[in-house]
């Protein structure tokens, strides 16, 4: 046990006098820790980058966190408070919310007589926390800890209301949180009795079945061509060109995430692609995020040696829920800079991502909270099934989403690479902890309260899925998710269509329905190409020929687009070896109806499992620059 004196802390002024402080880089220099040349490029770029001198010191490798909190207390006079050997005093946290202490990075300490002493990591900033404080019966005297100390304690502190704060982040009208087992078998008795209705009367059923797949085939392609359409015409018009002035003088934090689990192989390679970025260090603040019981990880990224600018948050059990989006959330309040952005394990974004990211959201309007980038394959030559999937890939994010975003409609966001406005992000309530594809969900509840979505112009890349029950397995996650985003916000349609408009109300459905029915109900439109075969059509009696010719001509003509499409997006001489294998991504989607059904039993049985993809399986054949 550490003896304290409470001479120690009231010898101290609480609040040095600016005037009579020693500079911190000096106290660093006097110490030999500093050289002056290491000083004077220090505030040279401090005038640049909207961060504390220590932090960019930190980051740039000139002095360690010890090294920078030491000089503090010498600078400042106060005591340096180990919070792991001595945690906090019973009740004294229980002073403010934990929100207060989130917002400004400090936690009580202990209480000693009429003096409370509260732990900091930014001493230039404690007059805030002072002036908020004023209305207790005690004296407020500041303390030193590090950061990370500090983050750790309130976790400790305030376990169970952070896990439970992340689970019900979302409004539960736009949740499936709420979601009971008779809410879930109600829709699958009908869909049963559907099926009995259809075996009782089979033409009726085959021509309900064919009228639902045309249609949904229809909503879809006319989705594709608008996309398509928009993306040419810009291609053709003058591109607007993010310039150096867009940048701001003094660039912000920006927080990036990566949620973990179970990542035995992928950790060492993780943390070698994050070193790549080319953004201050300083102004990084990149999280991994754990589950509390993840020995796998954890026991993994002990053997790495993680640069200061990253940093473990883990996520505490509760009610047995692990889902990523639920790990995020707990993670979003202890992220610290003006943007949060999500990367996936697996990631290797391109270098200069994050600069491209701020200069972007420093050009567009306010009612654009949220960029998504491109996302690609460093695995395309694997074999053909990542190729189809590379394929698929840059299809839609290279030229459907880009002419999806510039129309204004609904984004259904990719689950990595995509950056927030922080304000903005904890405003929509983070993300659905219950929902597989949060991604997709945040798109939607992000248009319905009136923002934007646009696409930035940086790529990330990723594992491919090539192995193919794992690639069922990933889709039928994937397509379970669309079914619960679709089923909670068409809860009130009235509602969804005054909230989104005429349009994006539309491009809802569309993506929505469209993606499901293309794979749920591929199979009655894999009758009309017996056609091909010189075999008998069984709907024949349903239909007068000439509606078959028109029928085929429609599945041709999308078989037609899909192909353009394909060819398009790998027409780059990056991805032009892959422009052979654009004809057979007709083999390719079938086994997505596999994952479909999947999907459905799951939607029925288990709605919120979450079917991991494990990475690590392939190297890297694709030049990430």
């Amino acid at each position: 046990m550490v003896e304290l004196n409470l001479q120690d802390f009231t010898t101290a002024s609480p609040i040095p006098a600016p005037g009579v402080r020693k500079p911190l880089g000096n106290c660093l220099v006097e110490a030999g820790t500093l050289t002056q040349w290491q000083l004077d490029h220090a505030l040279r770029l401090q005038s640049r980058q909207n961060a504390p001198l220590g932090e960019i010191l930190v980051g740039e490798g000139f002095a360690t966190r010890r090294d920078v909190l030491n000089a503090l207390s010498t600078q400042s006079g106060w005591q340096i408070a180990d919070l792991e050997q001595i945690p906090p005093m019973p009740g004294v946290c229980d002073l403010k919310p934990v929100d207060f202490w989130l917002e400004h990075n400090v936690i009580p300490w202990m209480r000693i007589g009429p003096l409370l002493l509260v732990a900091t990591a930014r001493p230039d900033r404690f007059s805030d926390v002072t002036t908020e404080m004023q209305d207790g019966d005690y004296t407020i005297v500041p303390v030193l800890a590090a950061s990370d100390q500090i983050d750790r304690t309130i976790a400790r502190q305030f376990s169970r209301p952070l896990a439970e704060a992340a689970e019900t982040r979302v409004d539960g009208e736009q949740s499936c949180r709420n979601w009971t087992i008779g809410s879930r078998i109600v829709p699958c008795v009908s869909a049963f009795g559907i099926i009995a209705l259809f075996a009782t009367f089979p033409w009726f059923g085959l021509a309900t079945l064919l009228t639902a797949a045309v249609g949904t085939l229809f909503l879809f392609t006319v989705l594709r061509v608008a996309g398509t359409l928009a993306y040419l015409r810009h291609r053709f018009q003058k591109k607007r060109e993010v310039s150096d002035a867009a940048i701001p003088l003094r660039q912000p934090c920006v927080s990036i995430m990566v949620p973990l689990y179970k990542e035995r192989e992928i950790a060492d390679a993780l943390v070698q692609r994050l070193k790549r970025l080319t953004y201050p260090k300083a102004l990084l603040d990149v999280i991994l995020v754990l589950e509390e019981k993840d020995e796998v990880t954890r026991t993994t990224l002990a053997q790495v040696d993680l640069p200061g600018w990253m940093r473990i948050v883990e996520v505490p059990e509760l009610h047995g829920l692990t889902t990523k989006p639920r790990a995020m959330n707990y993670a979003l309040d202890f992220c610290r800079g003006d943007y949060v952005g999500v990367w996936d394990a697996e990631d290797a974004p391109q270098p200069d991502q994050i600069e491209r990211v701020v200069a972007h959201f420093t050009q567009a309007p306010p009612e654009v909270v949220c960029l998504q980038g491109r996302l690609d394959y460093y695995n395309p030559r694997t074999n053909w099934r990542s190729r189809c999937f590379t394929i698929e890939y840059n299809s839609w994010f290279r030229i459907i989403l880009p002419g999806i975003a510039r129309l204004g409609l609904v984004v259904p966001l990719g689950g990595t690479t995509f950056f927030f406005r922080r304000d903005k992000l904890l405003e929509l309530g983070g993300w659905d902890a219950h929902n597989v594809t949060e991604d997709a969900d945040l798109g939607v509840r992000l248009c319905r309260a009136r923002y934007r979505t646009e696409l930035v112009d940086t790529t990330t890349y990723e594992e491919a899925n090539f192995r193919a029950w794992p690639w069922v397995k990933q889709r039928s996650r994937w397509l379970k998710g669309f079914m619960v985003t679709y089923l909670v916000h068409m809860r009130s349609p009235q509602k969804l269509l005054r909230d989104l408009g005429v349009a994006q109300f539309l491009g809802f459905q569309a993506f929505f329905l469209g993606t499901l029915g293309q794979f749920l109900l591929a199979p009655v439109l894999w009758i009309f190409w017996l056609l091909t075969l010189g075999l008998a059509n069984p709907l024949a009696p349903l239909l007068p020929p000439q509606l078959t010719t028109a029928l085929v001509l429609l599945f041709l003509a999308t078989e037609a687009l899909n192909f353009c499409v394909g060819c398009l997006a790998v027409s780059g001489r990056e991805r032009r070896f892959l422009l052979p294998w654009v004809p057979t991504m007709a083999l390719y989607y079938p086994l997505g109806v596999v994952a479909a059904y999947k999907a459905l039993w799951e939607l029925a049985a288990n709605p919120f499992f979450w079917d991991k993809t494990q990475h690590g399986q392939a190297s890297e054949d694709q030049p990430l620059t």
